[in-house]
């Protein structure tokens, strides 16, 4: 028989995440701090909002693009909270969760050849869906002296001819580190002179601890050229209700639904109808759930440095990316030991990139208590190390 595989598909590497929190599901007593999914629970408001809409029969197919409440509410969204202004007829897109927007962003965008500047660490997703589209994934090490920021220097260094589109993953996962109004400036510059387009990636907007978030999408000149991606995964507490969105200029948004049009049809009716409550009279509840994430930030700041582990403060999302350098271990040489040896379980910063070799993403989106007990046992392990 010939090979039923794409060679293309076949090539790409598995993620780098799930295979801890297999083993930890079978563990007794484990405690994993390495999923990034908010420990609570939905609004209440939304979760009726959805009940409710599954009573009134309304389980049919919305428009492609999605439900026109939505993409009303979406367009006042980031007009207040982002300063960028959107036709919600023609320039908003409702997908399955942001990582759908990704994709298609792609496929719509690429063609054979073209470059992808991808920043790492990052979302796993960013250079297997470059890959996937035909694109080239070019990707450009952050550092951990520069607090994981992207500097000019290193975007000019990584341009070429053929580059087309500049992935902006921040608030970052894993890092946790963000980009303020005098990073991006450089960025922005840089964008406009090379004539590059950008995926400006900010599921993670509404948890920034230091001052509001600033989209590259809000500078002069940027609004054109950006696809500003988005969701209700993280900051409304709705991970499996699988509701993301794109915002662009009306040529991409046009491209990308006609794909969304023939690969999914529309994103799930009841979560759009959720999410149209959660962005009228929720925006309360994601203010508690990010003033909790930054007590839980704090607290872990407060330890790492405590216990004299290297690691720069992260102001966003809700990760933070400790340094393990001092002990000669890989990053999976260590996340190994610390859960066979205290059954915590963290993902090594190599899922992320290379350049994440030497560190470790730990998420705070668990309960203070168990982060104190998985801090515990995490010095515990260290102080063996040290001896």
């Amino acid at each position: 028989m010939r090979n039923p595989l794409s060679k293309k598909v076949v090539n790409l590497e598995p993620s780098g995440i799930r295979k801890f929190f297999d083993v930890v599901n079978e563990m007794k007593d484990a405690i994993s701090l390495g999923v990034g999914e908010p420990d609570f629970d939905t609004p209440w408001r939304i979760r009726e909002e959805g009940i409710y809409t599954l009573e009134q029969g309304r389980t049919f197919y919305t428009s492609n693009a999605g439900l026109k409440e939505l993409k009303i509410e979406i367009a006042k969204y980031t007009k207040e909270r982002m300063k960028v202004d959107y036709d919600p007829d023609k320039e908003v897109l409702v997908t399955v969760g942001g990582s759908e927007a990704i994709d298609i962003m792609f496929r719509a965008m690429l063609d054979e050849g073209d470059e992808v500047l991808i920043p790492q660490p990052s979302f796993v997703s960013y250079l297997p869906c470059a890959v996937m589209a035909d694109g080239v994934p070019v990707v450009i090490p952050l550092k951990n002296e520069n607090e994981f920021k992207l500097t000019a220097e290193e975007l000019e260094a990584a341009v070429t001819p053929k580059s087309k589109i500049l992935v902006m993953p921040f608030p970052n996962n894993p890092t946790g580190a963000i980009m303020t109004k005098e990073d991006l400036q450089p960025i922005v510059d840089l964008v406009i002179r090379h004539d590059l387009y950008v995926l400006s990636d900010e599921i993670y907007a509404e948890l920034s601890y230091k001052g509001d978030h600033v989209s590259i999408a809000s500078f002069p000149g940027m609004r054109e050229r950006t696809i500003m991606i988005n969701g209700f995964s993280k900051s409304f507490a709705m991970t499996g209700w699988r509701l993301g969105y794109a915002c662009g200029p009306e040529e991409i948004i046009e491209q990308m639904t006609k794909v969304h049009q023939y690969a999914i049809m529309c994103a799930p009716t009841n979560s759009q109808y959720a999410a149209v409550e959660g962005l009228r009279n929720c925006r309360g509840e994601v203010a508690k759930m990010r003033d909790e994430y930054d007590r839980r930030r704090r607290f872990l700041v407060h330890e790492f440095k405590r216990m004299g582990l290297e690691c720069f403060e992260p102001y966003g999302a809700f990760y933070i990316f400790p340094s393990i350098r001092e002990f000669g271990m890989t990053s999976e040489e260590f996340a190994n030991r610390l859960l066979e040896e205290e059954k915590v379980a963290v993902v090594p910063g190599t899922a992320f990139g290379a350049c994440g070799e030497g560190f470790l993403r730990i998420s705070y989106a668990y309960s203070l208590e168990d982060l104190k007990e998985a801090i515990g046992r995490l010095e515990r392990f260290v102080e063996r190390l040290r001896k």
